[in-house]
């Protein structure tokens, strides 16, 4: 494995300490902190609204990071970004404006068992509401979302398939272009969760196929409270507003109001402009490393860690061998927040419980998991550290 030897970008990971929580939130580059600092201390003003040389200029920058983020996905045009709070605004924000206007009573909807919740309930809110049926496509038995089951499961009443890209608990890839095909092929729109994907591999939503794609910007390593929509522009025009507000309008009176084209129609009020800055400096950050170079490390990262894990005989691994970037595992008969707690004490940080995937964790019949996940500053020597941690873990439980 060739090291991307990147932890010095990141002033918050001091030496000795082994940050293995990614999928939970990405530490932020030197990059990406500066060019939040610029843009609050030097550049700042609000966008689409001054008209003095700041705003025009601030405005300019954060429409060059909608491109940027268009260029990152492979969409067709800028204006099929819309940026939100993160994924789980942009699900909500698919759910109650498209399903809303598309979905009614029979219609069906199809998720997979290893969902997060954010992908989960804003589907349960529109079902209440409209009367759509939720169905749930299950797991081979490494782990992936078994799509010949879902193809099997899929009719003409389901209108949409919402899925992970990739699991933030096993770290399993769905096959997402068979996916958007299966999906189509029942006149079906496909969702997909890109959280864990973008950080760590090339993302094309035009060559996938699918019809709407979101992720979070603070696990690209870029800052919380932004992330993004993307949805093809046929279905942005016929999709209505959802928050009401400035911005978003294109003229209102007291007896009508009509409402600006995609993406400002999903807009309402100020933006995070700064996030957005933020965003496109991650972006820039991940790129000039190379996210083909990122799954190479990551993967080699999971297969040390799971290699090593293994051959404790207390350790149970979930997921496929070939996991993106997250290991999951439980120790015999110790819950996962005592190793969590235990790691602590050893300067590695890990996730415990239940990864906000509580179906997923009754279908693998546990509670909870220990979840390590990786990212660009980390290198053998952080698997290493995990790996003693459990160690240390198996010898005080005995």
């Amino acid at each position: 494995m060739q090291p991307l030897d990147r932890v010095g970008d990141f002033p918050a990971i001091p030496e000795g300490w082994s940050y293995l929580d990614t999928a939970a939130t990405a530490q932020k580059p030197k990059a990406v902190i500066d060019a939040i600092t610029r843009a609050y201390g030097e550049t700042y003003a609000t966008v689409h609204r001054g008209v003095y040389q700041r705003s025009a200029e601030m405005t300019i920058a954060f429409e060059a990071s909608r491109r940027r983020v268009a260029d990152f996905i492979g969409a067709a045009a800028p204006e099929e970004i819309v940026f939100v709070r993160g994924a789980t605004e942009g699900i909500n924000l698919v759910a109650q404006s498209w399903g809303g206007a598309n979905l009614k009573a029979g219609d069906r909807i199809m998720l997979s068992v290893l969902e997060h919740h954010s992908n989960i309930v804003p589907w349960q809110l529109i079902a209440e509401r409209t009367g759509a049926v939720i169905d749930v496509a299950p797991l081979t038995a490494d782990g992936r979302i078994d799509l010949d089951a879902m193809a099997a499961l899929l009719t003409e009443r389901h209108k949409l398939v919402a899925l992970a890209h990739v699991s933030n608990v096993l770290g399993s890839v769905v096959d997402a272009r068979r996916a958007a095909a299966l999906a189509h092929k029942v006149g079906a729109k496909l969702l997909l969760d890109g959280c864990q994907a973008v950080p760590r591999m090339p993302v094309d939503v035009g060559a996938i196929g699918c019809d709407f794609y979101v992720f979070s910007g603070h696990k690209l390593y870029g800052p919380t409270g932004i992330g993004v929509l993307w949805a093809r522009s046929d279905i942005l025009e016929a999709m209505p507003p959802w928050h009401g507000g400035g911005a978003m309008i294109d003229k209102v009176t007291f007896e009508r109001t009509t409402y600006a084209p995609p993406p400002a129609r999903f807009e309402a009020g100020t933006p995070h402009v700064v996030g957005v800055i933020g965003l496109h400096a991650a972006i820039d950050y991940v790129e000039a490393i190379g996210l083909p170079a990122i799954d190479a490390h990551e993967t080699a990262l999971v297969r040390e860690a799971r290699e090593a894990l293994s051959a404790l005989n207390s350790v149970r691994l979930f997921g496929p061998e070939d996991s993106a970037g997250i290991v999951s595992f439980a120790v015999e008969g110790v819950h996962p927040h005592d190793v969590g707690t235990i790691l602590d004490e050893s300067h590695v940080a890990i996730r415990a419980g239940h990864h906000c995937a509580q179906p997923l964790m009754a279908h693998l019949g546990v509670d909870a998991t220990a979840r390590a996940s990786f990212g660009v500053y980390n290198g053998r020597q952080d698997v290493e550290a995990l790996v003693r941690g459990i160690e240390r873990v198996t010898r005080i439980f005995g």
